[in-house]
């Protein structure tokens, strides 16, 4: 049996609320914006850059300005994204156990795919992870469950053997639309969005999804 556990980045694997604030709101100061509360920014994220900078400049924006945003936000972001991001406690550790009890793990997000990598890379935990698939990887984003399929198919894990595990209603709306289980967590950037579509559990911490998926 191929147990398979793939993970949402942001809110999930790693806090990087700060570094993805600072970048929106010096997108912002370039466009002639006064900058945006940080919580605000972070209930904004998941979707993609496409739809963060739709959401971040507002309405009115012209495609010409969501276009000198998004490529003044990436440069922007590639240079300051492991500024303040961090792991959430216990995540290295987690890791540790599941790849040691044979556990395969994976990557699926809406970040772009090379910064997914650089983030993952620079903290070390590159080496836990079968493969890493962000927003621009495939033709669709999540919640379509393109990526899903092609995890499970590169790992030879079955539907029954493999769960999605994030933050927000797009990771559960992942899961539901490949048919595969749904795991929360609670101390992400949108756990108020699991309330109108529930996962099939939930956890608080990553020490609790490493033993959930260990001892059920």
């Amino acid at each position: 049996m191929n147990r398979l556990l793939i993970f949402d980045l942001d809110g999930t694997l790693i806090d990087s609320r700060l570094d993805l604030a600072t970048s929106v709101n010096a997108t912002r100061n370039h466009m002639g914006m006064p900058p945006l509360s940080n919580e605000t920014i972070y209930s904004y994220v998941g979707n993609g850059v496409q739809t963060l900078m739709k959401r971040s400049l507002g309405e009115g924006a012209s495609e010409e300005d969501l276009l000198r945003a998004q490529e003044f936000f990436l440069d922007f972001y590639r240079a300051h994204m492991l500024d303040e991001t961090t792991l959430y406690p216990g995540t290295r550790e987690a890791l540790e156990e599941l790849s040691a009890a044979g556990v395969k793990l994976a990557v699926l997000t809406n970040k772009p795919v090379r910064f997914s990598r650089a983030i993952i890379d620079g903290l070390g935990i590159n080496g836990y992870f079968q493969q890493v698939y962000g927003g621009n990887s495939f033709e669709q984003k999540k919640p379509h469950p393109i990526g899903v399929e092609a995890l499970m198919s590169e790992c030879d894990a079955r539907r029954e053997h493999t769960v999605m595990i994030g933050d927000s209603s797009v990771d559960v709306q992942t899961a539901r639309n490949a048919a595969v289980a749904a795991w929360g967590v609670t101390y992400g950037f949108q756990p108020e969005t699991l309330v109108a579509h529930p996962p099939d559990w939930l956890g608080d911490s990553m020490q609790e999804v490493a033993r959930k998926a260990l001892i059920g």
